[in-house]
C-alpha cells in the first residue's frame, strides 16, 4: 500500500508534468506552501514551530508569480473526497493571508481528480490538471465574464422569436450553473444559426474563449465552418484549407469525431483536456456516447447538443448526456410549429405514394410479361427459377425495369423548375452504391440530351464531391445537376433551400432517420437568395417508392435496434464465465490460466484512453495480486461489471483472429461440463463445434504460413479430434490457427444477386394528405382557382381591364364585377376571400388588385408576426418567461384578432405566471405591450 508521498512521486508529479508543470522549478510550482492561518485567540504564544500555519501540498503559479491553484493530495488508498474540505480551507487562507484572487481548487489520491471553482459551482471530476495557460484562461474569463441574463443577442445572426426564446434558455441555464444542455430544433428552424447567436453571447460576455464544434462528417464540417466564417467573421477558424496538425491559436474549432478522437488518443501531441470552452454536439444522438463518448469524457467543458430528432422519439440515453429529465429538453421547436407559425418557417410537404407491380406482387412466371418470359428463355434462362418477393429488389434481385419505371415517375410527377420542362433540385434516396451508378445510369440512358450533367452520384468515399467546384458544390449553387442520387450522405445536415422533390427510393427502418430525409426539404427559400432554377417554393414533394409512410403509421418509433456489445467486451465475458465455470467444478489449473491471461489483457488496456483514466480507482483495486489468488462469485461480478466494459476502447487488433478465439473459448466454456452435459447443452456444443471446424475448413493450404499447420488443419476437421479434445489442444488450436482466419476464404462469400431487364409495371400511385397542415392544400386549390378565373377573364371584361391599368372604378363597376365572379363561382365573397387571404380589412377590389399583382395585401397574421418580431428585436434583454408569454399573447392575437387589458390576466396566460402579465413583466413594459396590442386592433 503506497504512501502520500509515494502517490505524490510516482502519480501526481507525473500527472503535473504532463500537462506542463514542472514540480521542480519553484517559478512554477511550490510545495509544502505556507499559509499563516493565525493563532486561536485563546492561546497567545505558539506551541510548536508550526501551530498557526498550514501547508498546501502544490501550489501552482501564474506568469504574475501569484498562485493559481491549490492541489491537495492523498495517497491512493484514501477517498480523494477528504481532501476536499481541507482544499477549499487553504485556498480561502491563502487569499486572506496573502492577498490577491481566490485559487483554483483540486483534489486528488493519484486514481481521481477534482476541479472546484470556488463560488462558480460545484466540484467535478476531471480526467487531467489543466496547463498554465489554461488557467490563467480561466483566471481571465472568471474576473471579466459578465451577468448572461442581461446579454443581447445579435438578431442578425438569429433573429425569430423561438431562435432567441432558445439562446436565452441556455444563456439563463449557464447563469445558473448549469453545463449541460440539449436543443431539440426540427430540421431548417436554424439550429446553426442558434449555435452561432450563443457563441458570439457568450464570447461577448466573456464566458468562454474557446469553442469546439463537432460533426459526424466532413460534407457538414466544411458547411460549419461557412456558416462561423460568415456570422463571426472576425473569429479565427480551425481548420484552414490543407491544414492536419490541430493549431492551439483559434477560437472555433469545427471537426468531425474520429478527427478529434485521434488527436486526443495521440499520446505524441498532448492536447490539454481543459483547452475548449463550449462543446457543441451537432447531430446528438445513440452514436455520440456509444463510439465517440470519450471526447465529451474528456473534455470536461460546458456541453451544448443539438438535433432534429423529435423529442418523442429520442433515446433516453441522449437526455441522459446531457443530464436532462427524459422527454424534456432545455429548449424544443417542432416541425409542426415551424410549419404552423404565420408565417411559416419551414415548407409543407406532399407525398405520392408510387408502387410497381413487381414490388407489390414479386417477380414470377406469373408477374413476367409473356413477352419478356419469351425473351428470358432466349437468354437460356428457365423462368420456372425465377421466384423473388418484392422485398428482396435491390438485394437479391436486380431489375433495371423497376429503377426505369421509377425514374420515369418520378420525371413525370417532380416539381417542375419555372419553366415547366426541368425537375427542380432533388435527392434520389437509394439503397446502395451500386443502386446509385443504376440510377444515373438509367437518367443518362433516357436522358442524354442532358450530357450526363442531369443526375450525379453523391457517395461520402469520393473525392470529386467536396470542395470548391466538387459535386455536393455544383448540386448546391450551380444549375446543374438537378438530381443527386445519395447513399447516406445526404441524409442529414446537408443545407440546400431549392430542394423540391425527394425520393425515397428504398426502404427506412429508422425513425430518426426518415425525419431527417424529410429535413432535406423542408427549408424555405431567402427572398435575398433567389437563384434562377427556383424562384418560388411553397410546398415540396416526396415520392416513396418503398410505403416508408405507412411502415412508420404502423410502427411510429421505426425498427429498434438493439445494442451489440463489441467483439473485445464478448471475448471478455465469457472467459469470465469459463473463470467461474472452472471454479465451480473445481478446475483450479484452468482457472488460474485463464486468470493469467485476463490480466495481460487487462495491462494491454490503452492507458491514454480517457474511459481507462477515469477507471482509475476499478484498476487500481484488482492490481494487487492478491485480488486474483482468492477470486470468488463477488470479485467476478466485480469483474464483469466495472472492468469487463472497459474492453471497449480496443479499437487497434486483428478482430478475425479474436472472433476465432471467441468461438474456441466458447467451446472450451462447454467442454468443462462435458461429464454433466444435458441433451440441450451437447446439441449447443455440436453446433459451436460445426461452426468452426467450417471456419477451419475455409483455411487455403496454397498459402505457405497456412500450409504450415496442415496437420492441425486437417485433424480439427475430424470427429476423433473433438471425442478426445481438451482445454489445451484448444487453446493450442486457438494460439496456432486465430492468427491465420485473415487468409480464410469464404466458401459462400454471399450470392451475388440476379440481374434481370424485365418490364415492371405501375401497381398503384397516389397522393398522400402527411402532415400538420392537411388542409392547406384545398386552400391552395381555392386560391389558385379565383386566380386562374380573373386572368383567364382579365383579356375580356373592361372593368378588369381598368383595374389592370391602374385605373379606378366606380362602386357600380365593382358591384357588377362581385356580382360576375359570384355567378362563376358562387363561393367567391369578400367574406371568403378575406378568409383566405388571411386579412379581414382589405375590400373585395383590393383582392382582385392583390391578384393582378397592382397592390400588395399584407395578411393580419404576417403583420402581427412582424410586429411581434420588431418588438422582441428591440427588446434582446427579455428572459425566456417573457419570450413564451410574448409567443402566447402573438399566437393568441392571430385567433382572436383582437386582446382585451384584462385578457392579460386570465387564462391561458396565467399558465405563465398566476397573475399573468403583471407577474412577468414590470408596469413599464407592460404599458409597451398595451401600446403594441392597441396598435395591432386598430
Amino acid at each position: 500500500m503506497s504512501t502520500e508521498q509515494q502517490t505524490r512521486k510516482n502519480i501526481i508529479d507525473k500527472a503535473l508534468e504532463s500537462a506542463g508543470w514542472n514540480v521542480n522549478d519553484p517559478t512554477q510550482v511550490i510545495l509544502e506552501f505556507d499559509i499563516t492561518v493565525g493563532l486561536h485567540p485563546d492561546i497567545s504564544e505558539p506551541q510548536t514551530p508550526y501551530q498557526g500555519h498550514q501547508f498546501s501540498d502544490y501550489v501552482l503559479l501564474g506568469r504574475d508569480a501569484k498562485p493559481l491553484a491549490v492541489v491537495e493530495a492523498k495517497k491512493t488508498s484514501k477517498d480523494a473526497a477528504l481532501g476536499r474540505e481541507q482544499a477549499k480551507q487553504y485556498c480561502y487562507n491563502m487569499q486572506k493571508d496573502k492577498g490577491g484572487e481566490l485559487p483554483f481548487c483540486f483534489y486528488t489520491n493519484g486514481l481521481e481528480l477534482y476541479f472546484w471553482d470556488l463560488e462558480n459551482g460545484p466540484p467535478r471530476k476531471i480526467v487531467g490538471f489543466p496547463t498554465l495557460d489554461d488557467l490563467e484562461r480561466f483566471r481571465y474569463i472568471r474576473r471579466n465574464k459578465k451577468s448572461l441574463t442581461e446579454e443581447l443577442i445579435n438578431t442578425d445572426i438569429a433573429g425569430r422569436d423561438y431562435q432567441i426564446r432558445a439562446i436565452r434558455a441556455v444563456l439563463e441555464a449557464i447563469e445558473s450553473k448549469q453545463r449541460d444542455f440539449l436543443l431539440v430544433m426540427a430540421t431548417g428552424t436554424g439550429k446553426t444559426r442558434t449555435c452561432i447567436a450563443l457563441v458570439d453571447a457568450l464570447m461577448r460576455a466573456s464566458h468562454v474563449e474557446r469553442v469546439l464544434f463537432l460533426v459526424d462528417r466532413i460534407s457538414l464540417r466544411e458547411q460549419g465552418l461557412a456558416a462561423f466564417k460568415e456570422y463571426l467573421p472576425n473569429e479565427p477558424r480551425w481548420p484552414k484549407v490543407g491544414e492536419k496538425l490541430i493549431a492551439k491559436d483559434r477560437r472555433i474549432y469545427i471537426t468531425t469525431y474520429p478527427t478529434m478522437l485521434n488527436i486526443i488518443r495521440d499520446e505524441s501531441s498532448y492536447l490539454s483536456p481543459h483547452f475548449f470552452d463550449l462543446i457543441v454536439i451537432d447531430e446528438s444522438h445513440r452514436s455520440i456516447y456509444n463510439t465517440y463518448g470519450e471526447i465529451l469524457d474528456y473534455f470536461k467543458a460546458i456541453n451544448l447538443g443539438l438535433t432534429a430528432t423529435p423529442t418523442d422519439v429520442l433515446d433516453h440515453n441522449t437526455f441522459k448526456l446531457f443530464t436532462c429529465e427524459d422527454g424534456l429538453p432545455t429548449f424544443a421547436y417542432t416541425y409542426e410549429e415551424a410549419v404552423n407559425n404565420l408565417p411559416p418557417y419551414l415548407c409543407n410537404f406532399q407525398v405520392m405514394k408510387i408502387q410497381t407491380k413487381f414490388q407489390m406482387e414479386g417477380i414470377s412466371k406469373r408477374t413476367i410479361s409473356l413477352e419478356d418470359q419469351k425473351k428470358l428463355i432466349l437468354e437460356g434462362k428457365n423462368v420456372e427459377e425465377i421466384n423473388f418477393e418484392g422485398t428482396q429488389l435491390e438485394k437479391q434481385v436486380i431489375n433495371k425495369g423497376t429503377n426505369t419505371l421509377i425514374v420515369k415517375e418520378f420525371m413525370e410527377e417532380s416539381i417542375k423548375d419555372g419553366n415547366g420542362v426541368l425537375p427542380g433540385k432533388t435527392i434520389f434516396f437509394c439503397a446502395s452504391k451500386a443502386h446509385a451508378r443504376r440510377i444515373e445510369e438509367i437518367f443518362d440512358k433516357l436522358y442524354p440530351h442532358y450530357h450526363g450533367e442531369l443526375a450525379k452520384v453523391l457517395v461520402s468515399d469520393d473525392p470529386r464531391v467536396y470542395g470548391k467546384g466538387g459535386l455536393l458544390d455544383q448540386f448546391t449553387n450551380n444549375d446543374m445537376p438537378r438530381i443527386a442520387i445519395s447513399v447516406d450522405m445526404l441524409d442529414t445536415g446537408i443545407d440546400v433551400r431549392e430542394i423540391v422533390n425527394l425520393v425515397f427510393a428504398k426502404p427506412i427502418y429508422s425513425y430518426t432517420k426518415f425525419w431527417q430525409m424529410i429535413g432535406r426539404g423542408t427549408r424555405l427559400l431567402e427572398p435575398k437568395k433567389i437563384k434562377p432554377w427556383c424562384t418560388e417554393k411553397d410546398i415540396f414533394l416526396i415520392l416513396d417508392c418503398w410505403d416508408n409512410f405507412e411502415y412508420f403509421k404502423l410502427q411510429p418509433k421505426g425498427k429498434e435496434l438493439k445494442p451489440q456489445l463489441p467483439l473485445p467486451v464478448r471475448l471478455v465475458g465469457i472467459r469470465l464465465d469459463k473463470i467461474e465455470k472452472a471454479l465451480e467444478l473445481g478446475s483450479k489449473d484452468i482457472a488460474a490460466k485463464e486468470s493469467a491471461i485476463l490480466r495481460l489483457q487487462i495491462q494491454e488496456l490503452p492507458k491514454s484512453s480517457v474511459v481507462i483514466i477515469e477507471a482509475a480507482t476499478a484498476l487500481n483495486q484488482i492490481a494487487d495480486t492478491n485480488y486474483w489468488t482468492q477470486l470468488n462469485s463477488q470479485k467476478i461480478e466485480f469483474l464483469r461489471h466495472e472492468i469487463k466494459p472497459l474492453f471497449r476502447t480496443i479499437s487497434q487488433a486483428d478482430f478475425k483472429a479474436m472472433r476465432f478465439s471467441k468461438d474456441v473459448l466458447e467451446i472450451s466454456l462447454a467442454l468443462l461440463s462435458k461429464e454433466i452435459w444435458s441433451k440441450e447443452e451437447r446439441d449447443q456444443f455440436e453446433t459451436l463445434k460445426d461452426g468452426l471446424v467450417e471456419q477451419i475448413s475455409e483455411l487455403p493450404l496454397t498459402v505457405p504460413i497456412v500450409a504450415r499447420e496442415e496437420n492441425l488443419i486437417k485433424s480439427a476437421q475430424q470427429n476423433y479430434y473433438w471425442s478426445n479434445c481438451t482445454d489445451s489442444a484448444l487453446d493450442e488450436l486457438a494460439e496456432k490457427l486465430s492468427p491465420l482466419m485473415k487468409f480464410r476464404e469464404l466458401k459462400n462469400p454471399g450470392i451475388a444477386p440476379v440481374n434481370l431487364d424485365l418490364t415492371d409495371v405501375l401497381h398503384n400511385k397516389e397522393i398522400v394528405e402527411f402532415g400538420p397542415q392537411n388542409e392547406a392544400v384545398s386552400i391552395t386549390r381555392y386560391r389558385e382557382m379565383v386566380e386562374e378565373l380573373i386572368t383567364e377573364l382579365t383579356n375580356n371584361n373592361p372593368i378588369l381591364q381598368k383595374i389592370k391599368d391602374g385605373s379606378d372604378i366606380s362602386d357600380f363597376e365593382a358591384e357588377m364585377l362581385a356580382k360576375l365572379l359570384n355567378e362563376k363561382h358562387p363561393h367567391i365573397t369578400e367574406d371568403l376571400l378575406r378568409s383566405v387571404y388571411r386579412n379581414r380589412k382589405a375590400r373585395f377590389i383590393q383582392f382582385i388588385r392583390h391578384i393582378l399583382g397592382i397592390e400588395t395585401l399584407t395578411s393580419f397574421p404576417d403583420t402581427v408576426s412582424k410586429t411581434f418580431d420588431q418588438f422582441i428585436a428591440e427588446h434582446t434583454h427579455l428572459g425566456s418567461r417573457q419570450l413564451e408569454f410574448l409567443r402566447l399573447l402573438k399566437n393568441f392575437i392571430i385567433e382572436r384578432e383582437k386582446v382585451e387589458k384584462r385578457d392579460l390576466i386570465q387564462s391561458p396566460f396565467t399558465v405563465i405566471h398566476p397573475q399573468g402579465i403583471r407577474g412577468v413583466f414590470s408596469p413599464a413594459e407592460i404599458n409597451e405591450i398595451l401600446e403594441l396590442t392597441e396598435k395591432l386592433a386598430a
